[in-house]
């Protein structure tokens, strides 16, 4: 671990494992109570100087780590898919997004704009004025392990706030890696710690001080909530990115190739283990069993095995646990009616015996009394449902807490207007399966989050509002 500048080891670590093979990787040192209060001193006292840099100088440092990503970005997508076992195409662009992150936002560090208002009398004068929120704690998961880090340090560490960084146990070494990057650079003491260990623990200390004025977390809709509530104690601010059940509608005058080819690339990149990947395809009726032909076709092509393979599509999922629930969502699905168009089993043999691999599944004629169109899935399992009208549709996709990515398929412009305005999503692809990009706002609605990370928003979240009235004599 890292804080206040130093390498710290201790007795307890935390053994890492490469899910397509099991075999092992490395080891992390983890903290308790005490080390994860040293980080937040260290933090506090960095702060002072870190806030006061100029900007300019504060954007220095991510620079000089934009460059040192870039130097070693095959190896870091190498580790990790080695630690979560994504494929090493898909490890490759999280490697590159995460250049991109710290590239926007040291650019945006001289862009932290304040205004003068105009005054109601003759004799004041009124400014405002942002500055940093303070010491920061950040709460990543394994799945984007690196570029989700990126997110909340690169806004953080622009807007002049030091930072804790706490990874999930199942991926830390990336932010490992990171960290070593941030150690090269010359990034001052106490301005960046990595805590790593049992959450209740670390996070629980962190929520408790009322030293840390933020915290920015990505994760289960579930543990959102209870951060939420726990940061009440101390009135933080607060950033959540939480779960998605993201609709992808395939209207009967979409391009159907386009569609496909969209659902592949949103469903299955990172083997469905993003918050963001399509989790209900709604099909309209009249183009339901072509649409669903090109989808077979194409998900019989893709390749699944370990992600350092150039030839393989597709990675393991990251445990038994998600192999369960792969196998859960899907007998109830048969069970209630749904058929298994392709895959719907857990994937065998010499290859694939050591991991946690399943098999690219489509269900057919799902319908919504299914678990899988309620709950987050988080694998690659596709549900295919009928639709016949856009009202309907639009009501069904809009029928769950969940409101972070949507996606549709058109070729007419009213329809986009008309379908992209009543989606109660944060985010929305219009024949477009990524829309998402640095420079563009992330985050959702309802359940699925507070906040935004990326675009001129990204930076916001790290910053307080402050109003200066000044009376002059004339």
């Amino acid at each position: 671990m890292y804080i206040n500048g130093e390498w710290i080891q201790t007795n307890g670590t935390i053994e890492v494992y490469n899910p397509a093979t099991g075999e092992w990787v490395d080891q992390v040192y983890t903290v308790g109570v005490q080390e994860t209060k040293e980080a937040i001193k260290a933090a506090k006292a960095a702060f002072e100087n870190w806030s006061q840099l100029p900007a300019e100088s504060r954007a220095a440092f991510l620079h000089k780590t934009v460059e040192k990503l870039k130097e070693q970005s095959e190896s870091l997508a190498q580790l990790i898919t080695k630690e979560m076992g994504k494929s090493i195409h898909n490890a490759r662009y999280e490697v590159q997004s995460t250049i991109s992150f710290f590239q926007w936002f040291a650019e945006e560090a001289r862009r932290v704009y304040g205004r003068v208002i105009p005054a109601s009398v003759n004799n004041k004068r009124v400014s405002v004025t942002k500055q940093p929120v303070g010491v920061v704690a950040a709460v990543t998961p394994w799945n984007f392990p690196l570029s989700m880090a990126a997110r909340k340090l690169a806004p953080a560490l622009a807007a002049g706030c030091t930072i804790i960084l706490k990874p999930s146990k199942e991926a830390p070494l990336s932010s490992t890696a990171l960290f070593k990057i941030f150690d090269e650079v010359g990034i001052p003491a106490g301005v960046v710690n990595l805590v790593m260990g049992n959450s209740d623990t670390i996070v629980g200390t962190l929520m408790e001080s009322k030293d840390v004025r933020k915290i920015s977390f990505t994760g289960s809709t579930e543990i959102g909530k209870k951060l939420i509530r726990q940061s009440a104690d101390t009135v933080k601010r607060v950033s959540m990115e939480l779960g998605g059940h993201a609709p992808f509608i395939v209207f009967e005058d979409a391009d159907l190739d386009l569609a496909a080819d969209g659902v592949i690339q949103s469903k299955f990149a990172s083997t469905g283990q993003q918050c963001v990947c399509a989790n209900r395809i709604y099909i309209h009726d009249t183009i339901y069993d072509e649409f669903a032909s090109k989808l077979k076709e194409r998900v019989s092509q893709l390749k699944v095995g370990d992600g350092l393979d150039e030839a393989n599509n597709i990675g393991p999922l990251i445990n038994e646990q998600a192999i369960a629930k792969m196998n859960d969502q899907v007998e109830d699905a048969r069970a209630k009616g749904a058929g298994v168009l392709y895959g719907g089993k857990r994937l065998t043999g010499r290859n694939y015996d050591n991991g946690h691999f399943y098999c690219p599944t489509l269900l057919v004629n799902s319908t919504e009394d299914m678990k899988i169109l309620h709950e987050e899935t988080f694998g690659p399992i596709a549900p295919l449902i009928r639709f016949t009208s856009e009202k309907e549709v639009i009501e069904r996709a809009n029928n769950i807490e969940y409101g972070l990515a949507s996606y549709f398929y058109t070729n007419d412009l009213s329809r986009v207007y008309r379908v992209s305005e009543k989606l109660e999503y944060g985010m929305v692809g219009i024949n477009d399966a990524a829309p998402f990009a640095v420079q563009a706002p992330f985050g959702g609605v309802k359940e699925s989050g507070l906040g935004r990370e990326g675009g001129t928003e990204g930076i916001e979240d790290y910053l307080n509002v402050k109003m200066t009235s000044t009376r002059i004599h004339l």
